[in-house]
């Protein structure tokens, strides 16, 4: 890489993060008074704080979103969305941005780190993947924020795509869910994330535009559970098939 390119990569991620952590302090005292409610009304007064965040922050870092497939939800209907994850990048995006409010599935050790586990815990089911237990407890507490009419905001993927490939395999977990809910399943491809803090950069980002497209819904009405590799598959031809076809524009 260019010397200066990865000097100013550098210089860009300190600022990046200084600001997110003024900003993050702004928000902090609403975030945290929301935590006083029981949910779903938790995540209805979360959901306009932290687009209104993300809606200051992203474009102060040069990095502005663009969504489209918004006409997708329905008034009314709740969805599990499915999103591709290629970077830390990924749940500011999609959670703001994603048309009502949700919660997604986190891991909870990033609940421990100061200050910033509070928010990250106020908008997500945590999970600790080593514990059965735990992986239990986020089904039945993903089924209930559906009950309560909140989106599930979900990677299939398990974790940040570091390969070459436009996806990895699905776990068949979002698609269980889906299924025992009969709620759909909207299908989300999120572009520019994985250039902009790139996994293999340390302390180095890059600003450009971030993409966020939601495709048309996939029905899960009628389908049981024996039908949740199906539906998987299904779901992740699509996205990958859109993903290559759109990534470079």
């Amino acid at each position: 890489m260019n010397p200066i390119k990865r000097v100013l990569g550098h210089i860009y991620f300190v600022y990046a993060i200084l600001l997110f952590a003024a900003t993050m302090l702004i928000v902090f005292i609403p975030i945290w008074i929301t935590s006083l409610f029981d949910e779903p009304t938790r995540s209805r007064l979360l959901h306009p704080i932290f687009k209104g965040w993300m809606s200051v922050y992203l474009p102060l870092v040069f990095c502005p979103v663009i969504r489209k497939g918004k006409k997708h939800f329905k008034k009314g209907e709740n969805y599990v969305v499915v999103c591709n994850h290629n970077s830390l990048a990924d749940i500011p995006v999609s959670s703001p941005w994603i048309p009502g409010p949700n919660k997604t599935l986190a891991k909870s050790e990033m609940a421990k780190v100061p200050l910033f586990g509070v928010i990250y815990k106020a908008g997500s089911i945590l999970v600790d993947r080593k514990k059965g237990e735990s992986r239990r407890e986020s089904f039945t507490r993903m089924q209930e924020a559906l009950d309560n009419g909140l989106h599930l905001c979900l990677y299939p993927e398990g974790t940040r795509n570091k390969t070459e490939e436009p996806l990895q395999p699905f776990y068949d977990g979002a698609f269980v869910t889906a299924i025992k809910a009969q709620k759909p399943v909207i299908p989300a491809l999120i572009f520019n994330t994985g250039k902009i803090l790139p996994h293999n950069m340390k302390i180095w980002a890059i600003p450009m535009p971030i993409r966020i497209h939601f495709l048309p819904p996939v029905s899960t009405k009628g389908l049981t559970t024996n039908d949740a590799e199906t539906l998987k598959n299904q779901v992740r031809d699509m996205m990958e098939a859109y993903y290559v076809a759109n990534r470079k524009r």
